[in-house]
């Protein structure tokens, strides 16, 4: 396993009402365990897999850039995942999710009709 990075275009600075559907689309990815608390995991942030860094896991934090993830695990399996989340994600905030640093979106927030 190796320690995974990747921060996406999910800012701070969104609408409330997008921010609201966040934790649908959280619960819809494999792996999903909710979040983390007093005992376990950093509280209040989104945890899959596992609450231990010492085992596959992932976790985010939302950063003034964006939505930032951290995971250790296999490079194929977080790919897929990633891959999975951005266009889970996609769907349910009705704007194009990726990363800004991959070239993958701009740093305008393209909505969705």
């Amino acid at each position: 396993m190796e320690i995974q990075e990747c921060n996406l275009n999910i800012r701070y600075d969104l609408p409330k009402e997008v921010f609201d559907k966040l934790e649908h689309v959280f619960s819809k990815m494999p792996g999903w365990l909710g979040y983390g608390t007093k005992s376990k995991g950093d509280k209040g942030s989104p945890y899959w897999f596992s609450y231990d860094e010492n085992e596959k896991y992932i976790t985010a934090f939302l950063r003034s850039g964006g939505l930032q993830f951290e995971a250790n695990m296999q490079t194929d399996e977080w790919i897929s995942w990633k891959t999975q989340f951005k266009k889970v994600a996609t769907e349910i905030l009705r704007f194009k999710v990726g990363e800004i640093a991959k070239g993958e979106v701009g740093h305008k927030i393209e909505w969705i009709d």
